[in-house]
Formats: structure tokens, sequence, C-alpha cells
């Protein structure tokens, strides 16, 4: 049996959602890599450093107040059941607290070891998603749509901490992660609806439009992904090895989103998500080690 002190130690590491944070630190690292190659103050080490770890301090902090917002009916799902706030293990004041003190410190870490852009978008990433895409989840299912937009910020948060300003090509990391979302959040709401269902979100539709809404989101985004990811290579961002692996990348994500069009089942929406959590850190990986 672990000692208490682990086991608390264990409940707050799981408030700041790790699984979440590394491709944020991922999608961080590659925007702030590009759009440092070349550039010698942009290219700064300890900069990077500081860059990932404040945005990851604050992506801690508005995990743990987002589990703190939903922790009623987190309490209502099989799968957030057992996430410390909803089970009792940490007090709503104790993650409060927790949640504050990361977003804090990683805003002012921003600010300060970086630069104001930077650590202004981090905030306003924060702020979007818990006072608007959280409770917007109980409303309808466009959350999906307005919860990307927040959700798609890391690469400008570490483009901005290399530049200092915003650029086109920040622009098509953003687009990228936006349209990533889609399919890998569809799998998840297929594979858990009667979860959702039951702690009263609207993440899907209620009838019988909800299979078709489910696929157009997981196919049609990822249509427009795959052409989009290839513009690094365009902008003279990222060579042929990186190219390669864009494309057997998407059309890897394609064709499970295409098998889970034919059968409609959970074991199909799993290879989905599984295929989609693969899929990012990857496609920025090689763009951080073939950047031209």
């Amino acid at each position: 049996m672990m000692p208490a002190s682990s086991l608390r130690a264990s409940d707050y590491w799981t408030l700041t959602k790790p699984e979440v944070n590394l491709l944020i630190g991922v999608t961080t690292a590659a925007g702030f890599s590009l759009a440092g190659a070349g550039h010698g103050q942009g290219a700064s080490i300890s900069r990077l450093v500081h860059t990932v770890a404040g945005t990851l301090l604050v992506a801690s902090g508005t995990g743990t107040l987002n589990q703190l917002l939903e922790r009623h009916f987190d309490a209502l799902m099989r799968r957030t059941a057992g996430r410390p706030v909803a089970a009792g293990r940490i007090a709503p004041w104790q993650a409060l607290v927790f949640g504050v003190v990361l977003a804090s410190a990683g805003t002012l870490e921003l600010a300060a070891a970086v630069n104001r852009l930077s650590s202004v978008l981090a905030l306003a990433t924060m702020a979007s998603y818990l006072l608007v895409y959280t409770p917007l989840k109980r409303k309808t299912p466009l959350c999906t749509l307005i919860g990307a937009i927040p959700g798609a910020a890391p690469p400008l948060i570490g483009w901005a901490g290399a530049r200092g300003a915003l650029g086109a090509e920040a622009w098509v990391l953003y687009a990228m992660v936006f349209l990533w979302q889609f399919p890998h959040f569809m799998a998840i709401a297929w594979m858990y609806r009667e979860d959702y269902r039951r702690a009263g979100y609207r993440v899907l539709p209620r009838n019988e439009t909800v299979v078709p809404f489910v696929l157009c989101q997981a196919m049609i985004p990822l249509l427009l992904l795959v052409p989009l990811s290839v513009m690094p290579v365009l902008f003279g961002r990222a060579g042929p090895v990186y190219l390669v692996t864009a494309f057997a990348l998407g059309a890897a994500f394609i064709y499970r989103a295409d098998r889970l069009a034919v059968d409609q089942s959970n074991a199909m929406a799993r290879q989905l998500l599984l295929t989609s959590i693969v899929y990012l850190p990857l496609i920025f990986i090689a763009l951080i080690v073939d950047r031209a």
C-alpha cells in the first residue's frame, strides 16, 4: 500500500492533467523552435525552457480549476468519478488554491522571463477555457468548436515566446492543432456518450443526428488538416522527412476516422483516439527535428 503522502502527491499530480500537458509541451516547444530557427535571441535554450515551463504551469492550473468547477458533474461519470476533487480526496478550497498558485506562477514566469505577449496569450487561453468553454459543455454541442479555440493556443504561445509577435506561420500551427481537436474529441465523446448524457453534458446531439454529427466532425477537419500540415514545407520551415511523416500520419488518421464511419463501435472510436494521441506529438516532433 502506498503511504498517504505518496497518494496525496499523486492526487495533486492528477489534478494537473499530465496526459494533456505532454501534448501541450510538445506543441509549445514546436512553435518556439520553428519561430526561433535562425533567430539568435528566439533560439535561446533558456527562453525555450521558460516558455514551455510557464505554459505548462498555466495549463496545470487550468486543468486543476476545471476539475474544481466540474466536480459535481465528474462525480456522475464513470470515467471521471475517481478524480481527486470529485471523489472528495482533495477539498475544493485546496484545489482552488493549488490551481490559482500554478496559473499565477506560470503567468508571471512568462511575463518576467519570456515576454508580455506569451503571458497574455496563456492567460486569455485559461480564461476562455474556464469561463466560456467549460459552462458551454452543458448548453450546446457547439462547445467543441468553441473549446478548440483556446485548445489550439500552445503553438501560438511558443511562437510568441521566441519572437514576441505572431505571424502567418504561427497561425498555420494553430490551425493544425485546432482541426486535430475535432476527431480527437469526437472519439472520446462517442466512447463515453452515455457518461456525458448521465452528467448532463451536451457534447453530442440528443437525437438521430448524433451519428452524422460525430462522423462529420471527425472526417471533415481531417480532410482539411492533412493538406494544411504541408504548409510548413511551403514556408520553408520543414524538409522532406517532415513531409513524408505528415502524409503518413495523415493517411493513418483518415483511415481510422473512415473505419469509425463504417463500424460505429467503441472499439473503432478507441482506435481513432489512440491514433490522434500518437499523431499530434509525432508530427510536431517531426517539425522540430526536420526544421529547415
